[in-house]
């Protein structure tokens, strides 16, 4: 696996941080989950004895976040389990939080401090806000930063107003850019010998998704405005019903336009003055209104059928019973079984990073404490000892 000379700590918690170390525990990163005795990481008990959700006191959250990862007890806010903790940054690459701002510090696991036991270490903090600027001890979640980054109110449209995306990109979004950051940090280490501190703020990768977009309003001081699944551009480009569900065209250029218009068959659209993108943009209701009326006629197979073979973008709007067994992403094998430690197999996403010479694999999420023993013994050179009197002190578990 292409990580596998890397050893991460893993201190995160709920969604993009855990997001993340999962990133790093799938390309083949020794990803350990340093976890509070007792209990272990708090998302550990969301949806942990929902009938639906959960399987043996784990939730669809941790089963999916914690695969190809182990966990190691310290208790962190005692002396010795601090100097535990320090002992295992000797032996680790990254160190991998999602604490509020200050939290590291406060505890003494802060690059500053690390970098003292071990110089080529990496740490990286995932936060709401980053580590400079006015608002970096405001509290924030997903929807939050969905919200101040701007996305949200290109979403949806001016009636229905803004909508938050389906999926928490926010939160995901910040876990993306961590992954990015730290494999930079480590290809520098490459070259200089040093580790380094990775400060990721989820807004600042919320504002960095807006890309062009954000561009487009600096250039020319224009709002932008929610416009549903349309476009600003392309006409047509939408989603519309059809006999059984609905589908995605995106006719990109004039080229595209000439053959839809073939296709479809609508006189309309016959008129030689719809060969120019303004004029459909100027006319786009009336283009979605004809185009509408004549999809839901036929069930969306037939239409994305002809589509298909005239290599007009298109596609289904598939749920999540549709997505998950269409051909392609069983191909790509984006549904993988994990097998749990009592032999029962959970489905959940796959991979997508497909390297050439990865055989890739997937272990189920470890007990809290499960790895504690061979990681104080085998990593870390711990004497049997010296381990049971650390459990016995209550530092680790």
């Amino acid at each position: 696996m292409a990580l596998e000379q890397f050893t991460v700590l893993d201190l995160t918690h709920m969604l993009s941080g855990p997001y993340g170390s999962m990133l790093l525990a799938d390309l083949g990163a020794r990803t350990i989950k340093v976890e509070p005795p007792g209990k272990g990481e708090g998302t550990r008990r969301l949806l942990e004895n929902d009938p639906h959700f959960s399987k043996q006191g784990m939730g669809a959250y941790f089963l999916t976040l914690n695969r190809n990862k182990q966990s190691v007890c310290i208790d962190l806010k005692k002396p010795r389990g601090l100097e535990v903790f320090k002992d295992l940054v000797k032996q680790a690459d990254v160190v991998i939080d999602n604490f509020s701002v200050g939290v590291t510090k406060r505890l003494g696991i802060d690059q500053e401090s690390l970098a003292k036991v071990n110089p080529k270490i990496v740490t990286c903090s995932i936060t709401g806000f980053g580590e400079t600027g006015p608002d970096i001890h405001r509290p924030a979640f997903d929807q939050v930063v969905q919200a101040m980054g701007g996305g949200m109110s290109i979403t949806g449209t001016p009636q229905s107003g803004p909508m938050r995306a389906g999926i928490p990109i926010g939160d995901l979004g910040g876990g993306l850019f961590g992954v990015i950051g730290i494999l930079a940090a480590l290809a520098e280490r490459e070259r200089t010998g040093l580790g380094q501190h990775v400060d990721i703020s989820m807004l600042d990768a919320q504002v960095s998704l807006l890309n062009y977009m954000a561009t487009m309003y600096l250039m020319s001081d224009q709002v932008p405005q929610g416009i549903g699944n349309s476009h600003f551009v392309h006409v047509p480009y939408n989603c519309y019903p059809t006999a059984d569900g609905h589908i995605i065209i995106a006719c990109i250029g004039d080229p595209f336009f000439e053959l839809f218009s073939n296709i479809m068959g609508i006189p309309a659209l016959q008129d030689p003055a719809f060969k120019s993108q303004p004029v459909r943009q100027n006319r786009k209701a009336e283009i979605d209104a004809w185009v509408t009326e004549v999809l839901q006629a036929k069930p969306s197979a037939h239409w994305l059928d002809l589509l298909t073979k005239a290599r007009i973008p298109c596609g289904p709007v598939n749920r999540f019973d549709q997505a998950l067994q269409d051909p392609q992403v069983l191909a790509r094998k984006m549904v993988v079984p994990v097998q749990l430690r009592t032999g029962e197999t959970v489905k959940m996403p796959g991979n997508p990073v497909k390297l050439e010479r990865a055989n890739q694999s997937y272990t189920p999420p470890p007990a809290v404490g499960q790895h504690t023993d061979d990681i104080l013994m085998k990593l870390m050179r711990y004497d049997a000892e010296t381990v049971a009197q650390l459990k016995a002190d209550g530092i680790v578990a």
